[in-house]
């Protein structure tokens, strides 16, 4: 992810977590474009038509339309989007997403923090790991973040 800026997505149907996400993004010192969708198809069809895709993708499991277990399984299934690193972003931390989402290849598992400076923390964090080193020894006991 070294360029000019970190491209960012944020697929959530939460009005005010996407509203929360793109503020603190806006408050860390880190170059990005942030870019919400609503929903699953919203993300899927945008992912698509675009070649400029995210650098960073973060995936909420729990929304209409179509799930972010849904579009996991898409992306995943295309080769157009290798590149792009997934992060699970709900509010669920049942073993059972953790698992799933896991052996379904996404990079990293986070439960949505309900403090903004820890949001800020957490999106701080995900962006500056080295994500090519981080996921050559992807397992289970760093994959789920914990703060």
């Amino acid at each position: 992810m070294n360029k000019e800026y970190i491209n960012i997505a944020l697929a959530d149907d939460d009005e005010d977590d996407r509203f929360f996400f793109t503020e603190a993004f806006e408050e860390l010192k880190i170059k990005n474009r942030v870019s919400t969708y609503k929903d699953g198809i919203e993300l899927m069809a945008h992912l698509e038509a675009t070649d400029l895709l995210p650098d960073l993708l973060f995936l909420d499991l729990n929304m209409p339309k179509k799930s972010g277990i849904e579009c996991l399984k898409d992306i995943k299934a295309n080769a157009k989007f290798n590149d792009i690193v997934i992060a699970i972003y709900s509010t669920s931390s049942s073993e059972e997403d953790v698992e799933k989402t896991f052996v379904l290849g996404a990079n990293i598992y986070i439960k949505k923090p309900n403090d903004f400076e820890k949001l800020k923390k957490v999106l701080s964090e995900v962006v500056t790991t080295n994500w090519q080193y981080h996921t050559s020894g992807l397992n289970k006991e760093n994959f789920l973040l914990r703060l």
